[in-house]
């Protein structure tokens, strides 16, 4: 079982230093979250909440998830470079593959690309793209972005992006390209995920409520012929308090990497982060 941690609820400070310890005591990946801006007041509600109020305030500070994943980079050899979620309808998807080739290629090959489709209308009107088209154009994008890092001379028409053929070299490290893996809790999310993805990433998740999720997404790959070899599910913990049992608990419902935040304030990360490592037993 792979076990990651999520650079949330600290200081920009104390990232690269926090990431080189859940290496250095044998966790395999650290995930960011991104958004690019937030609302004075939230309107739209958060999809993962009971109440549906986000983990965040309006004035959260944000920074970009793929920058600090290269300057997290720059400090480690081994951990792997997660996103969760980057929001690709937010951008145009040229800019997208070149971004994450160059982080792919500057961390030798380690990065996870974790997108969503998003839920924060707010943002999107920011930018001036039409919420209701989100999912379509995650879609597309996706499709543009396996073109640019495996096709010699890519070229691209679509609904929302065209291009006449281009070179774009280098191509990432990692081949065919980084593990996409696609968030979302619906229905639409899951097929979405079978039908394009790499993987799979839940949050806020229990064993026993990411099992029956398994099944569907298995059950999905089976009807479009899809092999469940090599589709990776990532859920992220529900909860600070994780043990043996309760990883064990996760890979019986097969899930592959379980996220886990073992710390409520950002001064108790390191410390929590190698307890927690000693919990589990992931020293290397």
């Amino acid at each position: 079982m792979k076990v990651g941690v999520p650079l949330f609820r600290i200081r920009p400070e104390q990232m690269a230093p926090l990431a080189k310890r859940a290496e250095d005591v044998g966790f395999e990946s650290v995930w960011v979250p991104e958004h690019l801006v937030l609302p004075p007041r939230f309107a739209s509600r958060y999809p993962y909440s009971a109440d549906g109020v986000p983990p965040i305030r309006p004035d959260s500070p944000l920074l970009d998830p793929l920058m600090v994943l290269a300057h997290i980079g720059a400090t480690t050899a081994r951990i792997r470079l997660g996103t969760n979620v980057y929001l690709p309808a937010l951008r145009h998807p040229l800019v997208v593959a070149r971004m994450v080739t160059t982080l792919d290629v500057l961390c030798g090959g380690r990065v996870i690309l974790g997108v969503g489709a998003g839920w924060l209308a707010e943002e999107f009107a920011a930018v001036g793209i039409d919420f209701a088209t989100r999912g379509a154009r995650m879609r597309e994008s996706i499709r543009v972005l396996r073109e640019l890092w495996t096709a010699e001379e890519p070229k691209f028409r679509g609904r929302f992006f065209e291009f006449a053929p281009v070179r774009f070299e280098p191509k990432p490290v990692q081949k065919p390209h980084p593990p996409i893996v696609f968030g979302g809790e619906t229905e639409t999310a899951l097929e979405r995920a079978a039908a394009l993805g790499d993987g799979w990433y839940g949050v806020g998740h229990t064993p026993e409520t990411a099992a029956p999720q398994v099944r569907r997404l298995q059950a999905l790959l089976e009807s479009i012929g899809r092999a469940s070899d090599g589709f990776e599910i990532t859920v992220s913990h529900a909860g600070a308090e994780i043990d043996r049992a309760t990883i064990d608990r996760y890979r019986g419902a097969g899930v592959d990497r379980v996220v886990v935040l073992p710390w409520t304030r950002g001064r108790e990360a390191e410390a929590s982060v190698t307890a927690l490592a000693e919990k589990l037993g992931l020293y290397p």
